[in-house]
């Protein structure tokens, strides 16, 4: 690692240490993870007494790579994504994310005071993060940080979004211009905005902040 390279890692990790002490004071269980691969070792070993993982769409938990290893553990895997199902096997699938054991996401934007921002258009991911399942594990690459609600709301319309609505394949402005258009779209993926403000009350979430940029 270059000496820039340093520098900056070293700032992400004053930024992220300050998420998870806000994160702590708002009720949640939260950790700094310095790398992917810290992430990646905290969630097996909160996996071990789960039956089924639910997972929520996320490019960031993709990029750890880790659902092959979880499956490899005998793990029923939860996947809506998955290649080959149909439209009712999808929703069923959906469905029971919502009362697994243990259900993996990421959030769209983590504000420096500690509260996680989502924007879905079905909204079983953001569902499933505060009621359902018995246990949820929030990953957030730094990227992800910001400094307030407003913030994040921003950044979730100009550089989460866009990218998104294109990988799905949905024929919005965004995802053929790369801007929001605050569209009126029938595949419009804009459509439930949630902030959790605090731990609700009765789920476990755990949040391992990175030193790592995942997902968009």
């Amino acid at each position: 690692m270059g000496f820039t390279q340093e520098l900056v890692s070293w700032s992400y990790e004053q930024k992220c240490q300050k998420a998870v002490e806000s994160l702590k004071k708002r009720g949640f269980t939260a950790v700094y993870c310095k790398t992917g691969q810290e992430a990646v070792d905290y969630i097996i070993r909160e996996a071990k007494e789960a039956s089924t993982i639910g997972f929520g769409g996320s490019m960031s938990i993709a990029d750890l790579k880790i659902a092959d290893t979880l499956r490899e553990m005998g793990k029923e895997l939860l996947i809506h994504g998955a290649p080959g199902l149909s439209p009712e096997e999808r929703l069923s699938v959906m469905r029971r994310q919502l009362t697994c054991d243990l259900f993996l996401t990421s959030t769209n934007a983590l504000t420096m005071t500690g509260c996680l921002v989502n924007i879905d258009g079905t909204g079983n991911r953001a569902a499933s993060m505060f009621f359902g399942p018995k246990k949820v594990i929030v990953v957030a690459g730094r990227n992800k940080l910001v400094s307030d609600t407003e913030e994040a709301l921003k950044r979730i319309k100009m550089y989460a979004a866009p990218p998104n609505a294109k990988r799905l394949n949905y024929q919005t402005p965004c995802a053929k211009t790369g801007f929001c258009a605050d569209c009126d779209s029938p595949d419009r993926i804009c459509r439930i905005t949630t902030i959790l403000e605090r731990k609700p009350r009765l789920t476990d979430i755990h949040v391992l902040v990175i030193n790592e940029d995942l997902g968009f």
